[in-house]
């Protein structure tokens, strides 16, 4: 078995000279701010460091604490956000920090059990904030540290059914002892040297003590379950122009992309719809006509939109109209595309 007490003295003196420089990082020496490490967490799930970052730098820039946020408008902030995908974050993201403003003086609680308590905050991040922004010995477990560790010690058993086995070996590893840092330099050793599909295993300080570099094929752990096939649905979306400005709706605050701004659709089905289907649900009775289609892939399903397009003569009031360069920013990628198809 790899020694622990190894592990944690070769992994810290990495990371001492390794660490990686983030947006929302506290430098050495400096506590970590709370609101910058839970807004950065959030912003996290399911999105890369490169492009989470200028939206950290954005929310930071126009709301840089949590009181600040809870005040915000709602609109503002999911258009904003708009672009970070997975929008139920930015409504919980509203929510936690109006809820931290009201509840909690506007200071973030410091326990993994009160943190997990609060919207949006699951296992993961309550541990992330508790450890960084606390010091607190919370066993903090990624899709880097599942990664890592799972290397280590060399699990067979496969993903996702090895996660409960995974965080209870992250969690042998966990002491008093720089909580904070340790969180960090696991999350910085996934995403650096044990990449997913080619591990630089002679840069990494943990080789002597890795069970899966032993086996000769570290590359091919943590072990996955053969993954099912992602269904495909179909739509229209309408693109309604008037004077060099878009027409756009308020979806309903539930459901996928809740809350956001976004070009009219037909629902999403698993046929395609005609023409004559597609527009008569179209949201004006304008002359429309096809200008193409868009490709998009969710985290469950892949999706394929007929884009309509029509000039209306007048702004009708049911509409959010908005210019078509502020429409660029303030909509999910999906109706991104379809602006410009």
């Amino acid at each position: 078995m790899p020694s622990v007490a190894k592990i944690r003295r070769a992994l810290l003196t990495w990371y001492d000279a390794n660490a990686r420089v983030l947006a929302w990082r506290a430098r050495p020496g400096e506590r970590a701010d709370p609101y910058r490490v839970w807004l950065s967490e959030i912003m996290l799930q399911q999105t890369t460091v490169p492009h989470a970052t200028p939206y950290f730098l954005a929310f930071t820039r126009r709301w840089p604490s949590v009181a600040d946020l809870a005040a915000a408008d709602d609109g503002e902030v999911m258009a904003a956000w708009a672009g970070l995908g997975y929008y139920a974050r930015a409504r919980n993201l509203l929510a936690c920090a109006r809820r931290v403003a009201a509840d909690h003086g506007g200071a973030f609680p410091s326990t993994v059990e009160d943190l997990r308590a609060l919207p949006g905050v699951g296992s993961y991040t309550a541990a992330a904030i508790a450890a960084i922004a606390f010091d607190a010995p919370a066993n903090v477990v990624d899709g880097n540290v599942e990664r890592v560790v799972a290397r280590l010690f060399a699990v067979e058993t496969s993903l996702p059914a090895a996660k409960a086995e995974l965080t209870r070996l992250a969690g042998t590893l966990v002491t008093a002892e720089r909580p904070g840092d340790w969180a960090q330099a696991m999350m910085d050793l996934g995403a650096t040297i044990c990449r997913p599909g080619a591990p630089l295993c002679t840069d990494c300080p943990l080789t002597d003590e890795c069970l899966a570099k032993a086996t000769g094929a570290p590359e091919t752990y943590p072990r996955r379950a053969a993954k099912a096939a992602r269904p495909h649905r179909h739509g229209a979306v309408f693109r309604l122009t008037h004077a060099g400005a878009v027409a756009l709706v308020r979806r309903p605050p539930k459901g996928l992309l809740g809350g956001m701004l976004a070009l009219p659709t037909t629902p999403w089905r698993a046929a395609p719809f005609s023409d004559a289907e597609a527009l008569a649900l179209a949201p004006h009775a304008g002359q429309w006509r096809i200008a193409g289609q868009v490709e998009h892939v969710f985290t469950h399903f892949s999706l394929t939109l007929a884009v309509y397009a029509a000039e209306a003569k007048t702004r009708e009031p049911n509409f959010v109209w908005t210019p078509l360069a502020e429409a660029q920013e303030a909509t999910p990628s999906v109706f991104r595309k379809a602006l410009v198809a």
